[in-house]
């Protein structure tokens, strides 16, 4: 008789992939912060790829105020991209759900979180090109306003000329991509106008470490964990320096030529990935794109989704505010 399969890695618990390349995905995660049923939004969830059984969650605010009085205007639309190292992570879970309420009650917002598939399951490119349909999904929504039986989600209420892509860590990264993807003309905006992009703590990678990555720890993640997430989701056989991980890889698009639509890059100043984002947001600059980066001293990975409700979230959202208003005209 053969022997058992053995574990070779192990997310946490959460996701554990087996010798025999079977996949183990725990439906029992003891998620520390609760679930924020919060009456300043309505949720609702929706598919938006029946093919591939993939979801979105659309969040709107009960109320809308502007300095004070109410705002009679159409809403912004940011479509939110969960991280999650590529391998784990869900629109339902706590610390997506929380910062789409906060983000939608906070920057006035429609937000619409979307699901991709996962890896090792799905490895890259799979989360991107879900991205991609989620996007062609909203464009096909700005031309079908009253199809599908929701006309009072939709119709009058969303500006689908005042669309910001938000990603979260590997969230973040899948932005960046959706970013170059539009300033190649790869994917075409019609229906919706693109007007920028918040990378939150974006999930960079590349073989050579940076300062930052050699230390120390973070509370919730190391080294190890974001080598493992890099392993698990790759195209099988590559390193850190492929295209996906690494935007300034050797074989990675080059970005001068491409009209790249505002980046705002938010990230703590003592992750483990602060130097991939810094250099990130001082490449692009150097190129002559519209970047603006922003630290937060002393604060580690997730510091925005993991308490949105927290005195430096709400800067964080004033920074986003501010970000969407002057690229809206």
């Amino acid at each position: 008789m053969g022997s058992l399969p053995q574990i070779v890695e192990d997310c946490m618990g959460v996701l554990q992939l087996f010798s025999d390349g079977t996949v183990f995905r725990s439906e029992n995660i003891n998620f520390k912060d609760p679930v924020v049923h919060d009456n300043s939004v309505l949720f609702k969830d929706c598919p938006f790829d029946e093919k591939l059984n993939l979801h979105l969650r659309m969040y709107k605010p009960t109320s809308t105020k502007i300095n004070g009085s109410i705002n009679t205007n159409k809403l912004p639309i940011i479509v939110f991209i969960h991280g999650g190292g590529f391998c784990v992570g869900s629109r339902t879970w706590p610390s997506s759900h929380n910062c789409c309420v906060r983000l939608a009650s906070g920057l006035d917002a429609l937000v619409v979180a979307i699901d991709y598939r996962l890896a090792p399951e799905h490895r890259l490119p799979a989360a991107m090109d879900d991205a991609v349909s989620a996007v062609k999904w909203l464009q096909w929504r700005s031309q079908n306003l009253s199809d599908g039986g929701d006309d009072e989600w939709w119709s009058g209420t969303f500006d689908f000329d005042r669309v910001f892509i938000v990603g979260d860590s590997s969230g973040g990264t899948i932005a960046h991509h959706l970013a170059v993807r539009f300033g190649s003309g790869e994917l075409d905006p019609v229906g919706i106008r693109v007007r920028g992009f918040v990378l939150l703590a974006p999930f960079f990678g590349g073989e050579v470490r940076t300062k930052s990555e050699e230390g120390p720890s973070e509370e919730l993640l190391t080294l190890e964990i974001l080598d493992r997430f890099w392993r698990l989701s790759l195209p099988a056989g590559e390193n850190r320096d492929h295209p996906f991980a690494n935007p300034f890889g050797p074989a990675s698009p080059r970005l001068e030529s491409l009209a790249l639509d505002p980046v705002l890059v938010v990230v703590g100043g003592s992750e483990l990935l602060k130097d991939r984002a810094e250099d990130y947001a001082k490449r692009l600059k150097e190129l002559g794109k519209k970047i603006e980066y922003v630290e937060f001293e002393g604060k580690q990975h997730g510091f925005f989704t993991h308490d949105p409700f927290s005195e430096v979230a709400n800067e964080a959202i004033q920074i986003i505010r501010r970000f969407m208003l002057e690229n809206s005209n």
